[in-house]
């Protein structure tokens, strides 16, 4: 049982014998959920909020209930409790305490961080999904880094998720796409065609032309229009899809499901809107049909299927959000461009029409990335002429910058992405920062070795020869890891993991300036030879969930 769990275990042992004392009144307590770490070290190691959240059931002031719950906490991991405040109660652990949580992280290794599987049901966690009409760009970055940095954060913390790239391969997108195949193919083969008004003009779509003539020559001149149409949107879109996935794999993203927009036609889609339009939920007239979300405080009805007889967007959505419930998800969360902000409610509508729990379909947005180049914005790209892609980014500071860069803000605050910081090989850059920790303690036990220390009997080595403030102030840190874990997959924020990596970082850059590791008595050596081995542990499993790398050296 972690310390937390002991500390929570005490509190509630305690007000248990105050109220059979008879100094509390009988009554339905809370659990205790709130332990802190506090800030400042002089409010101890832990601090509980207890007292306040059982005021209202005691019936008393909540300095009193901490007098009264003080007088009834003991343990022999706990040196000693103070009231603070209204009636914070904070506590100050044992040092052998700190001493068994080294030695428990040690014991557990490389799955220390991982938290107990979690009773809570499937979440679906839908990110990226962008069109396949060309290549990802630094929003589409932002995005799948910090997408995946929450789905690793989600499943470390215990919580079963479903991880799904929505395939847009359906709809007026993919036709443009086709066109504008088909424009630059038969461009290159010398005739004189208008691009399409809403075509797409990147360099890429050159190169796919170019790579179908020279693959098959002009071949395709023979077809009607129609047809050679019909052929390059199936290359296209091949194509455009696995250099999506290349471009994700290399960044470190993966995904459970890729799931095509196609598929939900004609079936599906006709499964969703009929009990709908039985309903009264979906209506005609004009000859579309509508959806009445102005029932639910929409401004207007939104059309779901046009007079044309083409779906919507919003038609292919409620069929797709549905059909993840039915796939056994109870609950839903995409990750959406800040432009999307007022499809949630329209969308939730859908829900609560369909008989689903709108409050289990949330949306984070994703708010823009500026990058800065010598502190000016960086806007066109030297390749396309356009928007900066993630490959272009990929390339120029690497994987684990672009990545901890992105999980180390909130998604839906602006973010200027410094480039120059990002590439310098320095104690500025955090990336280089945090990792030059890992790297510095396997060059610690490279040296171990070739002094013949033997290593790794962390059962019998005496920790408590671990005295300076910096050595307790790293096994704390290291301590309070599972809490913080546990804290940031319940606020669905990958950035306090980042933070925590470089705090931990900065803990052993300032041990390892103080204290000797090598070259001392050897009770003391081994002890600290363990207390890096744990911080390693720590500090990988934590990049880990950043999908960052943890380079032996620099």
């Amino acid at each position: 049982m972690e310390i937390r769990e002991q500390l929570q275990l005490i509190i509630e042992e305690a007000k248990n014998a105050a109220v059979a004392a008879g100094e509390l009144p009988e009554g339905t307590y809370a659990s205790v959920h709130r332990l802190e770490i506090p800030k400042d070290k002089k409010f101890g190691d832990y601090s509980t909020n207890a007292a306040m959240q059982w005021a209202k059931t005691a019936h008393c002031a909540p300095r009193m209930i901490a007098d009264v719950l003080v007088k009834y906490i003991k343990s022999n991991l706990i040196d000693h409790v103070e009231i603070a405040g209204a009636g914070f109660i904070n506590f100050y652990l044992t040092s052998d305490l700190v001493y068994s949580e080294l030695r428990h992280i040690l014991e557990t290794g490389d799955s220390y961080g991982n938290l107990p599987k979690s009773d809570e049901g499937l979440i679906n966690i839908e990110y990226v999904s962008a069109n396949p009409t060309g290549p990802l760009h630094i929003g589409h970055a932002r995005g799948a880094a910090w997408g995946s940095a929450l789905v690793n954060l989600l499943r470390a913390a215990g919580r079963p998720v479903a991880s799904e790239y929505y395939i847009n391969d359906a709809g007026n997108q993919i036709d443009n796409l086709a066109k504008s195949v088909n424009a630059r193919y038969m461009q290159l083969c010398g005739f004189e065609v208008e691009f399409p008004e809403d075509g797409y003009h990147g360099v890429d779509i050159v190169e796919t032309a170019q790579a179908i003539l020279d693959r098959d020559g002009k071949k395709y001149l023979d077809m009607s229009e129609e047809e050679r149409l019909a052929v390059f949107k199936d290359i296209a879109l091949v194509e455009k899809l696995n250099a999506i996935k290349k471009d994700l794999t290399d960044f470190n993203v993966t995904f459970d499901t890729w799931y095509s927009e196609k598929s939900l036609y004609p079936t599906k889609v006709d499964a969703a809107l009929e009990p709908l339009k039985e309903s009264g939920a979906i209506y005609e007239k004009d000859g579309a049909w509508w959806m009445a979300t102005t029932k639910e405080g929409d401004d207007k009805d939104r059309v779901v299927i046009r007079s044309n007889g083409v779906p919507t967007y919003f038609c292919s959505d409620i069929a797709y959000h549905k059909d993840k419930f039915q796939r056994g998800a109870t609950e839903l969360l995409d990750i959406w461009g800040a432009d999307h902000h007022g499809y949630i409610a329209r969308l939730k509508t859908a829900m609560k029409l369909q008989g689903f729990d709108p409050d289990k379909f949330n949306v984070l947005l994703l708010q823009m990335v500026t990058l800065l180049r010598d502190g000016q914005p960086v806007k066109m790209s030297k390749r396309t002429g356009t928007a900066i892609t993630m490959r272009e980014l990929m390339d120029e500071v690497g994987v684990d910058v672009a990545r901890y860069f992105f999980c180390s803000r909130t998604l839906d605050s602006q973010m200027e992405f410094d480039i120059d910081l990002a590439k310098k090989r320095s104690n500025d850059n955090p990336v280089y920062y945090i990792q030059y920790a890992n790297a510095r303690i396997h060059s610690l036990y490279n040296q171990a070795k070739d002094a013949k220390i033997a290593l790794g009997d962390w059962q019998n080595t005496d920790f408590t020869v671990l005295k300076e403030e910096c050595e307790i102030e790293l096994i704390k840190k290291m301590e309070a890891y599972h809490g913080l874990l546990a804290a940031a997959a319940g606020e669905q924020a990958p950035q306090r993991i980042a933070k925590y990596a470089f705090e931990l970082a900065t803990l052993f850059h300032h041990f390892y300036k103080k204290c000797r590791i090598l070259g001392v008595e050897s009770k003391v050596t081994e002890a600290r030879l363990g207390l890096i081995r744990a911080v390693q542990i720590v500090l990988v499993h934590a990049l880990g969930i950043l999908g960052v790398s943890a380079p032996d050296h620099m």
